[in-house]
């Protein structure tokens, strides 16, 4: 699903924040957006919190394994 994409991306952008913050003490969000307590910021970071949220369904849902026709196409 779409959404499952989406959630999935901003997770990996949260993931890349809180690593540059872990590592070199900066964070690219409030650097890119004017500060953290910026209504842009502010905004991207609810939307990662939210996606880290749905992304927990992620570990519940049924998938089916790859099987070697599906890897064929």
């Amino acid at each position: 699903m779409m959404i499952d994409i989406i959630a999935l991306v901003l997770v990996i952008i949260g993931a890349i924040n809180w690593g540059s913050i872990g590592l070199f003490g900066v964070d690219l969000v409030a650097s890119l957006f004017g500060g953290q307590l910026s209504l842009l910021s502010r905004i991207i970071y609810s939307l990662v919190g939210l996606a880290g949220l749905w992304s927990i369904t992620l570990l519940f849902k049924d998938r089916s394994p790859v099987t070697e026709e599906h890897r064929s196409k």
